[in-house]
């Protein structure tokens, strides 16, 4: 099932071109729609098919009428992987010079929540004299309270996968700092549970820069596949339920500025945009 937040935070499944609404089916509460989407991903194994019983009559919209919000809008935090794909690694060692690690010996770093954005908003670059780049990567959100879980259980612990852009700001600053500014974290352009993906690693996906292709790659070159990091993650700290996991960038990473339009697509998920600009008061560099 793909699960739409659209418009002033309504819940709606897609299905092909058009977006139903079933937030009445379920009481859903747009206004808290972090705390409504963990109810929903408790129930969901009892209400499945109750929705797919309820879309048969609910009202719909084209997709493209409508805003699409980001799937989870709130999570309490931003697990992601460093370095996680070896033709990233080196890409890394020959632009930047300091990439000696790969996951396995780096672990995982923490975005800010603050920094999620939805399709179709906009990057606001902070340092238009500083590079900042792209990443297309695999994400998924935690669907109950995990900790020690193994690889081998993992899969039962995902409620649904989406896609999602890590932008960075190249410096020696930690990783936190240089990828958790506002905007900095856009993800869509819905959810998709994960009874609907087979395998979430071997996911083709690709990420566009004014319509040039960047990236292109498929999740099953990950180091640490989906299920292993969150063995990882959750070795380390509690995973709850709406927690964002995000998987790393391969090769093709590259500058944004300005003006650009990003386009992410990922296999079996759907595809998204966002615009790029400056922001109105810039933070004076250092």
């Amino acid at each position: 099932m793909k699960l739409a937040l659209y418009n002033d935070f309504n819940l709606g499944v897609i299905k092909g071109d058009r977006i139903f609404e079933i937030g009445s089916v379920i009481n859903w509460d747009s206004s808290d729609p972090q705390n409504s989407l963990l109810d929903l991903m408790e129930n969901y194994n009892r209400i499945k098919s109750q929705i797919e019983e309820a879309i048969t009559f609910s009202e719909s919209k084209m997709v493209s009428e409508v805003k699409l919000n980001p799937p989870v809008p709130k999570p309490s935090k931003i697990v992601a992987a460093p370095v996680n794909y070896y033709l990233h690694q080196d890409e890394m060692n020959e632009q930047f010079k300091n990439a000696e690690y790969t996951i396995e010996n780096l672990g995982f770093f923490l975005k800010a929540p603050s920094s999620i954005i939805g399709p179709n908003d906009k990057i606001k670059l902070p340092f238009p004299d500083r590079r900042t780049d792209h990443e297309a990567e695999l994400a998924f959100v935690v669907g109950k309270r995990a900790k020690d879980v193994l690889a081998s259980e993992a899969a039962d612990y995902i409620f649904g996968y989406f896609a999602l852009m890590d932008i960075t700001v190249r410096g020696k600053e930690d990783r936190p700092w240089r990828k958790s500014f506002d905007t900095f974290t856009p993800i869509g352009p819905w959810i998709v549970t994960s009874d609907e993906i087979v395998d979430p690693n071997n996911l083709a996906f690709k990420l566009w820069v004014n319509g040039e292709e960047r990236q292109s790659a498929n999740t099953k070159d990950l180091i640490y596949d989906c299920y292993k990091f969150f063995e990882v993650a959750s070795s380390i700290m509690t995973l709850e339920p709406g927690d964002i996991l995000t998987t790393g960038t391969p090769e093709g990473v590259g500058p944004i500025t300005k003006d650009d339009e990003v386009r992410i697509t990922i296999d079996r998920i759907g595809e998204f945009s966002v615009s790029v600009d400056y922001k109105k008061e810039e933070i004076k560099n250092g």
